[in-house]
């Protein structure tokens, strides 16, 4: 079953790995769910079923005009939990963006079936700076990702892509290639999509939907983040969450998944359990 139909309609696809108790994994912006293959194939190996799914407008799902705020992008998740019938035991782990939908699970849904929770260098629970997140990313500089954009997409990406994963001018924690892949992971999501996401991860405050988490959480971030600034996001999500459990990756860039991806993988099963 490669792909689901929401609520609206919209046509998801979705990755179903191995056989044992269920983890649900949502990607960054502008990604697709490929991103998450190593640690999915760990977890599958490990004895998890594992479920990673392309958010609406990205990789091989299909693109609408709407449905990119943060309540529409968590009932296509749980539509995906629901059609791939997860109905306990699971655990939620969000990337970037999709911490977003993870916290928004919580609250929303009252983290139905969920037993479990990890943020991952995630946006949870505010981006933007405010007199009362004076840590946050400044207004200007979301608003120069629209910018960034519309004037040259794939150049914006390309320069987008060598900050996440901490490309400098004298060392690189990835390969070229490696870069160029996930070049082409964001390209592959319509325009819309990318901009409607951005505006929605940089100006959706979830500090409402931390309470919600009444499960194990894990809050794993890069302190050298540049995309997502460890101290407006991992350090307030650990506050926040009750009994959260804060692993700092001294120096490390916001790509985890790449950059540290055998420590990431570790760390992960650790948490669950194995």
């Amino acid at each position: 079953m490669p792909y689901i139909k929401t609520r609206d309609g919209t046509e998801i696809y979705v990755k179903d790995w191995g056989q044992g108790r269920p983890v649900i994994l949502t990607h960054g912006w502008p990604l697709s769910a490929d991103s998450w293959d190593p640690q999915a194939m760990a977890l599958a190996d490990a004895g998890f079923r594992v479920i990673a799914y392309d958010r609406r407008g990205f990789g091989r799902s299909s693109q609408p005009f709407t449905g990119y705020d943060y309540d529409t992008l968590t009932d296509d998740l749980a539509d995906v939990m629901q059609e791939t019938r997860v109905t306990g035991d699971a655990a939620l782990f969000g990337f970037s963006m999709g911490g977003g939908e993870v916290a928004r699970y919580m609250s929303r849904y009252d983290g139905k079936g969920v037993i479990a929770a990890g943020l991952i260098s995630s946006v949870v629970p505010f981006m933007l700076k405010t007199e009362d997140n004076p840590d946050g990313v400044p207004e200007d500089q979301l608003a120069s990702i629209g910018e960034g954009i519309k004037k040259d997409r794939p150049a914006f990406m390309r320069t987008f892509m060598k900050q996440f994963f901490g490309v400098g001018m004298i060392s690189s924690p990835v390969s070229d290639e490696m870069v160029d892949w996930a070049w082409r992971l964001a390209m592959q999501a319509g325009l819309k999509p990318t901009l409607a996401c951005a505006e929605s991860f940089g100006h959706t405050d979830f500090r409402p939907d931390l309470p919600a988490f009444r499960v194990p959480t894990l809050v794993v971030h890069g302190t050298g983040d540049k995309t997502v600034p460890i101290a407006a996001t991992g350090h307030k999500a650990a506050e926040g969450i009750a009994g959260a459990q804060l692993v700092e990756y001294d120096g490390a860039p916001h790509g985890l998944f790449a950059t540290e991806g055998d420590r990431l993988t570790n760390d992960m099963l650790t948490f669950l359990g194995r």
